[in-house]
């Protein structure tokens, strides 16, 4: 019995500390959890994207070159209806240096559009800078436009220089034949038809090119790139169907002082003066799976993505004949102030989109919430889905009480949100760009520009808009100043656009053209013309009026301009406004920018049926 009891021990008697521990490790594990459950996170890698930190490549430097498009002769006929072509060259320039990524952008260069001709003169420079001493390849494509349908190629030329040095002699308006392979084969059947009529057509076409060495480019110790000195070109593009989509309009006076606003969408180009700041690169942000695709155009829904982005971008910065060109040798106060005007300075509340491009082409248009276009993405529609770009974002103008503060300081008034008396809303704007402020931020979802280098984006715009005041926000450490700024420029969009009465083409008010066509009608009908009297003559111009509105309305719901046709062209580019070089189509200057000119207003509190 004694064995047995030591083989199974008697059990200890329970303690009082035994509850304890049973609530302690309790305890304990909760802890645990909660420690997990709070503890940081490994967070994912962002997007690749953003920006880039390639250097540029070394290389010695190199040469400025300016390079000619004089003219070109006996270009084929492109349009049936004028028996004429409306040229214009597109240029590419391809040297021997390395790039940060196969992706780059190349140098490209398109000259204004001569409207009707068959020997189109230019006389446009181009000046680039630090082409190295190997040479260059130049690449010229001469196209006819034609915005109703895709433009046609009327042939190539290329142009080798093989090396660069000092004492370079140049080329001096040298004529070279026009490659007709990949030539428009109906363009050149009607030249080949006007050819064997008459002995004095020639079959091939020839394009007339100068080369100038300016120098040696002074860049330092590195030049392993070639960007744009100038001259800087402008270009605004207007599209009313896409303003009537997009809701956006512009303001002007009607009959007896009436505001008035109407549907049109502008799209502005400016060639800043190189070089871009280096640091400013940037690649677009993968922040989806299809975007690589997109951009590369490698997958089949990125090829139909990048297709149709691209086909917006030549949509909203399409060349017709209501394209606006200028010029500007180099940085000045007078481009500023151009500049201005395409942003129509301070009025309007307007916020634009831009993108900065590697070789200095500024693009940008108004946009906002109300925007209704969405175009996958606004800032990759602009650059033409660029992989790459200097800087990208959005921006608006105000206008400064005091020229000589600053616009943070205490007590500056701006407008908006505040009435400045000498604000465009009320007279004329001021002719010193000191009274005006640009507001520039990196609000883009695309390619998100770095906020750190702001302040070099604010130095390169200052070069190139000289006496306007430069405000860079980052729209992350900034976003509560910036979300109120913003939202002062819709107050101020809002608060303007009431009252207004439409433009829109009537018969109520008819334009000169209009006045001709309606006389020559009425010949046509019988009448005496402008000599024609009495009531007969009243009713049958009532007649002719309205068949004249009905055929611009008809025009105005195919997207051109009402009442003419739409293959009709200028005789003749235009300059106008000083400074403006060539434009195109028939124009008006209204609060100091030009537009193309309306075919009717209508003024007072008279409401339109827009149906």
């Amino acid at each position: 019995m004694e064995n047995e009891k030591e083989a199974h021990p008697s059990q200890r008697k329970g303690h009082h500390t035994d509850a304890f521990a049973t609530k302690f490790v309790d305890k304990t594990n909760n802890w645990q959890h909660k420690a997990a459950k709070y503890a940081p996170k490994e967070q994912k890698p962002a997007p690749a994207g953003g920006l880039d930190h390639t250097p540029i490549p070394d290389a010695p430097p190199g040469y400025t070159v300016k390079i000619t498009f004089n003219r070109a002769e006996s270009l084929p006929i492109a349009d049936v209806n004028s028996f004429s072509s409306d040229p214009y060259v597109w240029a590419q320039l391809n040297v021997d240096l390395p790039t940060r990524h196969k992706q780059d952008p190349h140098m490209r260069f398109r000259t204004p559009t001569i409207r009707k001709s068959t020997d189109p003169v230019w006389n446009c420079d181009w000046i680039v800078a630090n082409v190295p001493s190997t040479g260059f390849k130049l690449k010229a494509r001469i196209y006819d436009e034609d915005p109703n349908d895709h433009d046609d190629r009327l042939g190539n030329v290329h142009v080798h220089v093989d090396s660069l040095h000092d004492g370079w002699p140049g080329i001096s308006e040298q004529a070279y034949k026009i490659k007709k392979r990949m030539g428009s084969k109906r363009a050149y059947f009607m030249r080949g038809c006007a050819a064997m009529l008459s002995s004095g057509i020639e079959m091939s076409g020839k394009l007339v090119v100068s080369v100038e060495l300016i120098g040696k480019t002074e860049v330092g110790s590195n030049g392993g790139r070639v960007w744009t000195v100038g001259p800087c070109d402008f270009s605004s593009h207007f599209s009313k169907m896409i303003g009537r989509i997009a809701g956006t309009k512009e303001h002007g006076e009607g009959k007896n002082g009436a505001k008035t606003e109407s549907y049109n969408f502008q799209a502005n180009q400016f060639q800043l003066a190189g070089p871009v700041p280096p640091p400013l690169y940037h690649r677009y942000v993968e922040f989806k799976p299809f975007i690589a695709g997109m951009f590369t155009a490698k997958s089949l829904r990125g090829y139909i993505l990048n297709r149709a982005l691209r086909h917006q971008h030549s949509r909203i910065y399409n060349y017709d004949r209501y394209t606006v060109y200028g010029s500007f040798p180099s940085p000045s106060k007078d481009m500023t102030l151009q500049f201005l005007k395409l942003a129509n300075y301070d009025r309007g509340g307007r916020i634009f989109t831009y993108v900065l491009t590697l070789d200095g082409l500024f693009r940008f248009t108004e946009t906002g919430k109300e925007f209704g276009i969405d175009l996958l993405s606004k800032h990759t529609m602009h650059s033409d889905v660029n992989i790459y770009v200097a800087f990208s974002g959005e921006f608006f103008v105000r206008m400064l009480k005091t020229p000589h503060r600053e616009p943070f300081e205490n007590d500056q008034e701006t407008h908006p949100p505040a009435n400045i008396d000498r604000s465009p809303s009320s007279g004329d704007p001021p002719s010193d760009p000191a009274y005006y402020a640009l507001y520039l931020d990196n609000d883009s979802g695309t390619y998100r520009p770095s906020a750190k280098l702001l302040p070099l984006l604010k130095e390169f715009m200052q070069k190139n808009l000289p006496g306007l005041k430069i405000v860079t926000l980052d729209c992350v450490t900034d976003e509560e100043k910036m979300g109120k700024l913003k939202g002062e420029q819709r107050e101020r969009k809002k608060a303007e656009g009431k009252g207004m009465v439409y433009m829109q083409d009537d018969g109520s008010s008819m334009s000169s053209s209009d006045e001709e066509e309606l006389d020559e009608r009425m010949r046509s009908y019988g009448e005496e013309g402008a000599n024609g009297e009495g009531a007969k003559k009243e009713k049958m111009r009532t007649k002719v009026k309205r068949d004249i509105k009905e055929r611009k309305v008809f025009g105005s719901i195919h997207g051109h301009k009402g009442g003419e046709d739409i293959n009709e062209a200028d005789d003749q580019s235009k300059g106008a406004d000083g400074d403006i070089g060539h434009s195109s189509g028939e124009l008006r200057q209204q609060d100091g920018v030009l537009r193309p000119k309306e075919d009717g207003v209508v003024g007072g509190n008279e409401k339109v049926d827009r149906r």
